[in-house]
């Protein structure tokens, strides 16, 4: 048995119907059936639940990736840290008639070192892809 239809006329701001049509025909589905859709689900009684349980869902979601991405940076600013203590206790200090010449030189790798790694990030290239890539050969 087939529901009846009733039909209405309705008018829409024109960013909004452009939007409309955009996404029906994307779809390739009528544009009655997304406003249908649409309608049904806002003027559903547990609308509110489902939309607040998907936006809780998400959430959780983006609370793992940043925990994960906060112990990488964690991991990565120790892995640094103990370098540098290890760097520092391991390497004599130079005499002062060497000092400025050191100094020099290490800006120079320094200015270096940051092209270097702006090269490697804009082609995509990192240190945890080419590791990734020696482990799964």
């Amino acid at each position: 048995m087939t529901a009846i239809r009733i039909k209405h006329t309705i008018r829409l701001p024109a960013d909004l119907s452009a939007k409309l049509a955009d996404y029906a025909a994307r779809k390739k589905v009528p544009q009655a059936l997304i406003v249908e859709t649409a309608l049904a689900s806002f003027l559903s009684p547990d609308g509110p639940e489902r939309l607040e349980a998907a936006l809780a869902r998400r959430l959780d979601r983006m609370t793992r990736q940043l925990e994960r991405m906060e112990r990488r940076v964690t991991i990565s600013n120790e892995s640094l840290a103990v370098f540098v203590r290890f760097w520092l206790t391991s390497t004599p200090p130079l005499p002062d008639a060497a000092l400025a010449a050191a100094q020099s030189k290490g800006r120079e790798r320094y200015e270096g070192f940051i092209e270097a790694v702006g090269r490697r990030l804009a082609r995509g290239e990192t240190l945890d892809g080419d590791l990734n890539k020696d482990a799964e050969s």
